[in-house]
């Protein structure tokens, strides 16, 4: 079920025997000569809506789609929020769902610089049940989607080199699974790009002219992004079914 595409009714009714939900989480950022600058979030989107197709009992929430991203101010398109927004803004859209009854909330991420930042709020979110001297009435995860088991290794299989930190082949080739008509194409040199530190978006553009970190994104194809996907629908489901039966604290 797609929250997005239901009417309030219907997510009533679910959540007589539902209590988790998914929320794909991401950033609006470059991501080199020829990703989508909405990579990020449409990755897990991706994966999650196909996960969703496969099984109708999982429960997804609409895209979480601005992230921490100051570091890509530099390139056009970029749309950063603030550490503290973000923190704002996760913790609302956490009160929002749990006060609708979800007692587990499991945020599927595609930008690895939102990671520090949605764990600081899991965190301020506990403290304040724990200073109450209160469990905590929900539970949260965080999953990066190349993280899910298996993925990782189907990515290593398909670019043993070039895939790199940023601009990956295998991000880019996710979006062109789901986009074929948007695939963007571009000569860039050298082959596989530098890698090094992040910090703040002008030493960024200095170190990475073309946005990309380690990566040879060339090597993307729609057919590389399916079988991706294939190995991560299964894996999502697995991890969500764990997820969603874990006790909650009494």
């Amino acid at each position: 079920m797609l929250i997005a595409f239901s009417a309030w009714p219907e997510i009533e009714a679910r959540l007589k025997s539902a209590k988790t939900v998914v929320i794909p989480i991401g950033s609006n950022e470059q991501h080199g000569p020829t990703g989508l600058l909405g990579t990020d979030w449409m990755c897990p989107e991706i994966i999650a809506h196909a996960a969703e197709k496969t099984d109708d009992g999982l429960v997804v929430a609409p895209t979480f789609n601005i992230g921490m991203a100051q570091h890509h101010l530099a390139f056009a398109g970029t749309i950063s929020l603030r550490p503290s927004t973000f923190m704002a803004a996760i913790t609302d859209w956490v009160s929002s769902l749990h006060r609708h009854g979800f007692e587990r909330i499991y945020f599927l991420n595609g930008h690895g610089g939102n990671v520090a930042t949605i764990e600081a709020t899991f965190s301020e979110l506990y403290a304040e049940w724990s200073f109450m001297d209160e469990p905590c009435p929900y539970v949260l995860k965080l999953r990066n989607w190349w993280d899910l088991p298996g993925v990782m290794g189907v990515c290593n299989t398909l670019f043993p080199t070039g895939h790199g930190m940023h601009a990956t082949p295998s991000e880019i080739a996710v979006t062109q699974a789901a986009y074929p008509d948007r695939i963007k194409t571009a000569d860039y040199a050298p082959k596989i790009a530098p890698s090094g530190p992040i910090r703040d978006a002008a030493d960024y553009r200095a170190r990475f002219p073309d946005g990309r970190i380690g990566s040879d994104p060339g090597q993307a194809s729609p057919e590389k992004g399916r079988r991706i996907i294939d190995a991560a629908i299964p894996a999502l489901l697995k991890d969500v079914a764990a997820f969603a039966n874990e006790p909650l604290p009494t």
